[in-house]
């Protein structure tokens, strides 16, 4: 019956699929074999490939694979640590921390595409500044735009002028991005940021053409459809919300695998598989969406899928004690397993007129709510243990993460029903609680539109019975949450959110008050903390950065815009023919650094 499913998806959607252009014919360069396959799923709809606009992680494993940032990550390397991608090597940096020198590869090219008008078109320095511009040109509205916001000298100030004429200048000399030759460029801060580097190595820094923007764009400026990179995969097929097919650049040359391993055992046996060949390996990535976790997992067991993720529910299925069952180990199934850099996160709207607000009635009513969720039992029914809980807002494997902090939200909900009390939140003759106002007090809780949203939602009725509070659930398609989040229009969600790159900068912003619209998804504005988020980004990783972390960590456990929730480990399973497969934590996707024994 799986089978068939999977085979359905493109026969219904035949007539909404996007043919995606091939390259020009010419003998090709790149190392893939076309008869490699990998077949791999999403559990969430993606919602588009610019990568100024996307912001969800299903699009970005399409954005990571079509284009290149100037940097990225080692491969097997734990922690995290930078290497070149396009750049020659790693910046050049001023002992203040204020200019970056990069020097870009020669030779790296687009692929072939009609906006080119049938010439090769070379990467040179000046798309990337195009690239960083687009970031802050206001009818874009890009929600990345806090990755340089206040930090490259005269960028900020071209936003401003675009905001007031209404019209973004991209010839624009921007006194910050020096080029030095088509090959080099000088970047000029206004502050000391030591973790450029780490921002210039995020899929949204990620080198895009000029021509192919202006050729494809639509009103907003977006090009969501038509990605034009000069990484190593081409989207050749697209059926929205159903099917992606990424082909092999022909015009990619590829690279040696020459990673090196540590003292792990897999790691070494990857070594032993993988050094030496030239990459990528695979042809064909083939992407179906299958929201359904059993869909999931029966196309996997069925043959029909070669690397799928184990999510909470699935796991007892197939895992137990953190390793897999039997069955799956004598079938010669690999399982890659992390802690994800990621915090789950609930937040009250702060733009809400129920929920937001620095008022001690409004401070009173979440903080009561935060202290009546119990985050283990949660961990436990909604995710089956596959999580671990935090206290601290940055998570473990990322720098500036505190293992003894301790919060103080906990759970208590005997001291959340007195304090609702004690700020005028009466139960009524029903058995519900109002605002001191004596209006309904109604919360709207938001979740996606699957088994973990539901299995979610449930959990939160609880909560708030708890202490008499009326729940409503919403639950809704992956992509209308993220638009409706980032126009503050959602009362309270969990938030996840995965390290974009692994400093603990990172997750501090998700409550930086000039960061709504952008991923400050609770629209939290709250004055003591911005004061303190914009003196940490002065600050180069250490006990004076960690301290003012500390501060903020307690100013948000005080007013209460959100509550830190946990990390959900990963469970990665790929078939026997999968070689070198291993989770990477902020790589979003593998698949050119791994091979496929087309023989089983």
């Amino acid at each position: 019956m799986n089978s068939l499913w999977l085979r359905g998806i493109l026969v219904a959607c035949l007539a909404c699929a996007l043919p995606m252009k091939a390259s020009a014919a010419a003998a090709p360069i790149s190392p893939a074999d076309p008869e490699k396959v990998l077949r791999y799923v999403f559990p969430a709809p993606e919602t588009g490939f610019d990568p100024a606009i996307t912001r969800d992680l299903y699009s970005a494993l399409v954005v990571q694979s079509v284009f290149q940032t100037l940097f990225t990550y080692d491969y097997l390397a734990r922690p995290a640590k930078l290497v070149p991608l396009t750049a020659e090597s790693l910046p050049e940096v001023s002992a203040d921390g204020m200019t970056y020198t990069i020097h870009l590869k020669k030779g790296i090219y687009f692929a072939n595409d009609p906006a080119f008008n049938g010439k090769k078109r070379e990467l040179t320095m000046a798309d990337y500044v195009y690239s960083y511009m687009r970031l802050f040109d206001p009818k874009l509205a890009s929600p990345h735009t806090w990755l340089l916001e206040g930090k490259v000298v005269g960028l900020d100030e071209l936003a401003e002028q675009a905001k007031k004429t209404g019209h973004f200048d991209y010839d624009a000399k921007v006194a910050g991005f020096e080029l030095l030759d088509r090959y080099t460029l000088r970047i000029h801060l206004k502050q000391s940021d030591f973790n450029l580097g780490m921002i210039l190595a995020h899929e949204p820094t990620s080198a895009m053409a000029r021509e192919v923007i202006e050729k494809y764009r639509d009103a907003q400026g977006q090009v969501m459809a038509n990605p034009v990179g000069t990484g190593p995969y081409l989207l050749t097929n697209w059926v929205r919300g159903a099917r992606m097919t990424l082909t092999a650049n022909p015009d990619f040359p590829g690279f040696i695998w020459d990673f090196k391993a540590g003292s792990d055992p897999e790691d070494q046996q990857i070594v032993a598989k993988l050094k030496g060949k030239r990459m990528p390996q695979i042809g064909r990535i083939e992407i179906s969406v299958m929201v359904e976790d059993q869909s999931r997992l029966l196309a996997f067991e069925g043959d029909e899928v070669d690397i799928t993720e184990l999510q909470g529910p699935l796991a007892p299925q197939a895992m137990s004690g953190g390793k897999l069952k039997p069955e799956f180990t004598k079938k010669g199934v690999q399982l890659s397993r992390i802690v994800d850099p990621e915090i789950s996160y609930y937040y009250w709207n702060m733009k809400d007129p129920v929920l937001g607000g620095l008022s001690k009635e409004k401070i009173a009513l979440r903080r009561a709510i935060a202290m009546a969720h119990n985050v283990r039992e949660e961990i436990k029914v909604v995710w089956n243990d596959e999580a671990i809980p935090l206290e601290y807002p940055i998570p473990p494997g990322i720098v500036g993460h505190d293992p003894d902090y301790k919060s103080s939200l906990q759970y208590e909900p005997e001291v959340a029903n007195a304090l609702l009390d004690k700020f005028g939140y009466k139960i009524g003759k029903d058995g519900w609680r109002t605002l001191p106002d004596g209006k309904p007090l109604i919360i709207r809780y938001s979740a996606r539109a699957d088994s973990n949203g539901q299995q979610q939602s449930e959990m939160w009725k609880k909560t708030y019975d708890t202490i008499h509070i009326r729940m409503v659930g919403d639950l809704k398609t992956f992509p209308d949450l993220l638009k409706a989040e980032k126009e503050c229009q959602l009362q309270s969600r969990t938030a996840p959110w995965i390290a974009d790159y692994p400093d603990g900068d990172n997750f501090m912003q998700l409550f930086y008050g000039p960061n709504i619209g952008q991923n400050n998804n609770g629209c939290s504005k709250i004055p003591e903390y911005d004061v303190l988020y914009a003196a940490s980004q002065k600050l180069p990783n250490g006990p004076e950065r960690d301290l003012l972390y500390h501060k903020m960590a307690r100013i948000l456990e005080v007013n209460a815009p959100a509550r830190i929730g946990y990390a959900r480990y990963r469970n990665m399973i790929a078939q026997p023919r999968v070689i070198g497969f291993k989770k990477h934590p902020i790589l979003h996707t593998e698949w050119m650094y791994f091979d496929i024994d087309k023989s089983k």
